[in-house]
């Protein structure tokens, strides 16, 4: 199938199930469409008993798609840069010390707490597993998804010095969760004692600080060109050049992409609107990475529900993925702990501040992406499932939830 008619068909599916949860549903924006397209994929696979044709096709479309690479390679640069456009550097700024031990501890924490209890837990339905590919596992659903959190915070209303933080970690985590995988999933490769200390630690740092040097560097240069001029089709134009731009040269560099779109989208949302852009200008280039924000969103959301049809059906499996979301959630509770104890005083954290910011730690297609790197040997099958699964409670019951955890806290502070 090429790629026209792939993009075809999921524009049309995003466009129609859009409109059934704007008209019927009202969910969330993103919520609503994975819903809907579980819904139509779990009716595929009813009638596929019946016409075994259509199945068939169905699985041929999902196949014949590389979700990893259309994610992580494609969509995740324009996302992430929709979203750093809009964060705010002061508020980023004030909170960057938690933020930044949320983004990388943090993620190490949970990646070692996840992957140990996993082990066993494997160990006691008796599936043997090695302990490699339960970090490589605990590595790829530490990080929080930046593309999720973003639009569900938006609906739930959550208070600014709180959704800063979320958004933050997430727009970092994501970046510095890759890496970890991509530094585990070496070592399961080529055996730990075929990969040395100085490897890792030249790995991380050349991927970390190299690409937020990469996106502060063009980030500025960026801002330099648009400064010179007044002529909003063609700063919109830079801007979509530098994302695509900033990407290619890191992927080239072996940086980390993620990492400098992101600090990219920071500098320019923050310096052009009060130097560089006119009015006119800052309205076009909003509204453009807006659309872009939307539009991907909802290719992405279809995607994850459609991808229910590549997720091996496994009983054994589906009840790891049951037991593995608490796994993960209090992983991440106690992750977030000592960040938060240190600066509770300090910067003034909401109440239950740790429970909040743990509900809405929402897993997405990030992790789904790394899931589907894993090799055959690594257990790919097993963790595949185990990660739909705690994405797929993440996205609906997280997301769903989370506003009403927001406004309980909020209410409770108001009458204390």
């Amino acid at each position: 199938m090429d790629i026209f008619t792939i993009i075809t068909i999921l524009t049309v599916l995003s466009a129609a199930f859009a409109f059934i949860n704007t008209k019927f549903l009202k969910l969330p924006f993103t919520i609503g469409l994975m819903i809907i397209a579980m819904c139509f994929t779990l009716a595929i696979i009813v009638l596929g008993y019946f016409h075994p044709f259509v199945l068939e096709e169905a699985k041929h479309l999902i196949e014949s798609i590389d979700f990893k690479t259309v994610l992580l390679e494609v969509m995740l640069s324009f996302l992430l840069f929709a979203g750093a456009l809009h964060t705010k550097l002061d508020q980023l700024a004030k909170h960057k010390a938690p933020i930044l031990l949320f983004a990388t501890l943090g993620v190490l924490i949970s990646t070692f707490l996840i992957g140990g209890m996993f082990y066993y837990l494997a160990l006691l339905v008796g599936h043997e597993i090695q302990f490699i590919y339960c970090l490589l596992f605990g590595a790829l659903i530490s990080p929080t998804d930046p593309i999720a959190v973003l639009g569900i915070l938006k609906d739930a209303k959550a208070p600014k010095n709180l959704e800063i933080k979320i958004v933050g970690e997430s727009l970092f985590n994501d970046g510095v969760g890759v890496v970890i995988f991509l530094v585990i999933f070496s070592i399961a490769q080529q055996g730990i004692g075929a990969v040395e200390a100085e490897e890792v630690g030249l790995l991380f740092f050349e991927e970390v600080f190299g690409g937020i040097a990469l996106g502060f560097g063009l980030g500025w240069l960026g801002f330099q060109i648009m400064k010179t001029i007044d002529h909003y089709e063609t700063e919109v134009m830079i801007t979509l050049a530098l994302v695509m731009g900033i990407y290619g040269i890191a992927h080239y560099l072996h940086f980390s992409g993620p990492l400098a779109v992101v600090v990219a989208g920071i500098f320019i949302g923050n310096k052009s609107p009060e130097i560089a852009w006119s009015k006119t200008t800052q309205n076009y280039v909003d509204k453009f990475w807006e659309l872009i924000d939307v539009f991907l969103n909802a290719i992405l959301f279809v995607l994850i529900g459609l991808e229910l049809l590549v997720v091996t059906i496994n009983g054994e499996y589906i009840m790891l993925g049951l037991i593995a979301v608490p796994m993960a959630l209090l992983a991440r509770y106690i992750a977030l702990a000592g960040p938060i104890q240190i600066f509770k005083k300090k910067l003034d954290f909401i109440p239950k501040t740790n429970l909040i910011m743990t509900w809405g730690g929402i897993r997405g297609g990030i992790s789904i992406a790394l899931a589907l790197s894993l090799q055959p040997e690594m257990e790919r099958d097993l963790f595949l499932t185990v990660t739909y699964v705690i994405v797929v409670f993440s996205i609906i019951g997280q997301g769903l939830t989370i506003g009403p955890l927001v406004k309980n806290v909020l209410k409770g502070k108001e009458s204390n």
